[in-house]
């Protein structure tokens, strides 16, 4: 099992939650806050698989290289 996070309320009166990016995903990935996440999911297996990518930020490069999404992809197997 991965890491475990708790979903919240993000606004009430609405209907989306929040949770928290672990620690380790922000150190590997060198994110920070007001980076922007693209989320897309698929059902697998009756399991949801859920797909997180860093898009680019204000300057323009990426804050994470597809070096590091292939490792990354490469520990889960």
């Amino acid at each position: 099992m991965g890491e475990l996070t708790t979903l919240s309320v993000a606004t009430s009166g609405k209907g989306s939650l929040r949770t928290t990016v672990p620690m380790s995903i922000l150190k590997h990935f060198k994110l920070k806050a007001g980076d922007k996440l693209d989320w897309d999911f698929e059902a697998r297996n009756n399991e949801l698989v859920i797909l997180v990518r860093p898009l680019k930020n204000s300057t323009g490069t990426s804050a994470v290289s597809t070096e590091n999404l292939s490792e990354t992809k490469k520990s889960k197997r």
